[in-house]
This record gives C-alpha cells, sequence and structure tokens, in this order.
C-alpha cells in the first residue's frame, strides 16, 4: 500500500489520464451509440445501388467512433497516455472526415438549389415568350 502511493507519488501520469480522459469516458456509451447507428447506416446504404459507392465512408466513421470508445475507457481505467492519444487521434480524424463530408453536402446542396431554380426561372422565361406568339 505504501509502495502504491510512493509510485503515485513519484509517477503522477496515470492519475493525471485518469483525470483528464474522465469527460470522454463519461459518454463514451453516447459515442458508442452513435458509432454503431453510422454502422447501421452504411449497411443501410450499401443495399441501394447508388448507395453502394459511398457506404464505406458511414461504416469507417463509425469504427473509428467505436475505437474511440474502446481505447478511452482503456486509458481511463489504466491511465495509459498512448492510448489517450490514440483514442483523440482518432476522433479528430472522425471530426475531419465528417467535417469535409458535411461541407461537401452544403456545396452539392447550394449547386441543386442553384440549379433548380435556374431551370424553373428559365422554362418559365420560355412559357411567357411563347405567349406572345
Amino acid at each position: 500500500m505504501e509502495n502504491e502511493i510512493e509510485n503515485q507519488k513519484q509517477n503522477p501520469e496515470p492519475e493525471l489520464i485518469t483525470q483528464v480522459s474522465f469527460p470522454l469516458y463519461s459518454s463514451k456509451g453516447w459515442v458508442k451509440l452513435i458509432g454503431i447507428l453510422m454502422i447501421i447506416y452504411g449497411v443501410i446504404l450499401a443495399i441501394s445501388l447508388v448507395g453502394i459507392i459511398i457506404a464505406w465512408l458511414p461504416i469507417w466513421l463509425g469504427v473509428l467512433l467505436m475505437q474511440v470508445a474502446s481505447r478511452i475507457e482503456e486509458a481511463h481505467v489504466t491511465g495509459n497516455k498512448e492510448l489517450m492519444i490514440k483514442a483523440q487521434n482518432s476522433l479528430a480524424t472522425f471530426f475531419t472526415i465528417y467535417g469535409v463530408l458535411a461541407l461537401i453536402g452544403i456545396i452539392i446542396s447550394v449547386v441543386f438549389i442553384i440549379v433548380g431554380l435556374s431551370t424553373g426561372f428559365f422554362m418559365h422565361m420560355q412559357d411567357f415568350g411563347m405567349n406572345y406568339y
């Protein structure tokens, strides 16, 4: 018992890792849930012919989140700094990929809105012009 206390005083890193990892550790259930939902979404996308092209992305994101949850849990319990860093790197990769996908989605949506409005405007102008002949 005295050796453990002495060891913790000499090497406070595991205790620090446990304290720092607590916010992610306390939400690991939600991280796992989102990971499972992303994997299910990817499988559902894979069923459709068009979705099979992009189905690997949500599956990959789901696997990343599952890795984050398991690594953060182990880092919290053991105080392992390397696992904490790996969990944070996986989380950073998740947010990077998800951010890029969100930007692509917004850009495609804006393009479709512009094309839709332009097409409607030109169709209206064509109908308007035909009324004078």
